[in-house]
């Protein structure tokens, strides 16, 4: 499944809501698209993953997954 493209004015706005820095592009660990933390969220080594369901970011804190980098 291949990564969804936006606006680039809207790849700019896309913030984790917890710690409003910057998502880049990256697939979970069953191959679907997803946003991730780009920088390390509420503690080091820990960024938030968000999925992205048809082309759209779901940006909820509940429904992030915490991956340990």
């Amino acid at each position: 499944m291949s990564q969804p493209q936006y606006e680039p004015w809207v790849r700019e706005i896309l913030r984790c809501p917890v710690g409003l820095h910057e998502l880049v592009d990256v697939v979970d660990d069953e191959g679907r698209p997803a946003l991730q933390c780009a920088v390390d969220c509420g503690a080091p080594g820990r960024r938030l993953r968000f999925p992205v369901s048809d082309g759209i970011p779901v940006l909820l804190a509940d429904d992030a997954v915490v991956v340990t980098v």
